[in-house]
């Protein structure tokens, strides 16, 4: 059995939550743990007619045979987490790592109350800045200190590492882009730490020689919220003459719109030490590929954007999504 980290190659809304559902169905891991910054960060999941957008939990919550877990390394809001637990229905498999940092409602009013965040920067307004600068200070709240969410405190990182050693597999996923990575983004109009497959493993304890394959998720027509560079941004009347009009699941804000960036995905590969490639939104580059299911079904026009991406990132692609729904998607990673 392996660990698999799932992150997102552009800025964001790559479509990661679908991917992490898809391949826990496929390869049943015990575990499904989220790195990353913390509520500021939604995934979006649809399965027939249902839609969940959830924030805190991990999207891995729709395969329901795993444990879910959030990494030490993740801040958490305790309102949102007891909310989408209910609201999921997931109250006995989520667990939280009592050395979580804790959003408190003045991060929140300090997010909400900087003009350079919220205006210049576009911060979500989640508190995630200001939780995280104090976490820093070491003047911050943990997990393990809030009685709301006592029944749920372990040690991911010992979960995780237990669970590896006994041969299962386990799935971290996470949450917002490269692009917008403090370390490695376009900064200062990036998030409030690390993004990369790297932190998504530190953030849940797992070192990196544990570590068995990296999928980065890409979009055949990435998207950004916010403010910051955007070097492939298109007009929104040229969006909009594609069909496309996207709005962020936390901020509901619209994205801007840009084309496939070759450069930007083989530096992203390249940093999170990519092993295989998704690519959401092909039909978007072609809508006869809506809904395709194999991969010899796909036009000539979606394979050529394919075979270009993988020789510009230099790694195979072995997961394609053709439309939203959890089902509608390629998976070749028997063939890679």
């Amino acid at each position: 059995m392996s660990c698999t980290v799932i992150v997102g190659g552009f800025f964001g809304d790559e479509g990661k939550g679908k991917i992490v559902a898809h391949i826990a169905h496929q390869d049943r891991p015990t575990i499904i743990s989220r790195g990353g910054v913390g509520p500021n960060a939604g995934h979006t999941v649809r399965i027939g007619d249902k839609e969940f957008g959830v924030r805190m939990v991990p999207s891995g919550f729709v395969y329901p045979d795993a444990r879910l877990m959030i990494g030490s390394g993740v801040l958490v809001d305790p309102r949102v987490l007891l909310r989408e637990v209910d609201l999921l229905g997931v109250r006995g498999r989520i667990f939280v790592d009592g050395r979580c940092g804790i959003i408190e409602e003045e991060h929140i009013e300090r997010d909400r109350g900087s003009e350079h965040l919220r205006s210049t920067i576009g911060s979500t307004g989640t508190g995630c800045g200001p939780a995280n600068a104090d976490r820093v200070m070491r003047t911050a709240r943990q997990a393990k200190d809030v009685p709301e969410i006592a029944d749920c405190i372990t040690d991911v990182a010992r979960e995780i590492n237990v669970a590896i050693d006994a041969g299962e597999a386990v799935l971290l996923e996470g949450t917002q882009g490269f692009g917008i990575s403090l370390f490695f983004g376009t900064y200062p109009y990036v998030t409030s730490k690390d993004t990369s497959a790297s932190q998504i493993a530190a953030d849940n304890g797992v070192g990196p020689t544990r570590i068995d394959d990296v999928i980065v998720v890409f979009k055949a027509y990435p998207t950004r919220v916010g403010e910051g560079p955007f070097a492939t941004e298109m007009s929104s009347t040229r969006s909009h003459e594609l069909g496309i009009e996207e709005y962020g699941t936390v901020t509901h804000r619209q994205r801007r719109i840009g084309l496939w960036d070759g450069e930007m995905a083989r530096y992203s590969a390249m940093v999170n030490g990519c092993t295989q490639v998704a690519i959401t939104g092909i039909d978007r580059v072609d809508r006869a590929c809506y809904g395709v299911t194999e991969y010899e079904r796909l036009t000539k026009k979606a394979r050529d954007f394919i075979e270009r991406a993988e020789e510009e990132i230099g790694r195979p692609v072995t997961l394609i999504s053709t439309g939203p729904e959890m089902s509608q998607i390629i998976d070749l990673r028997e063939q890679a």
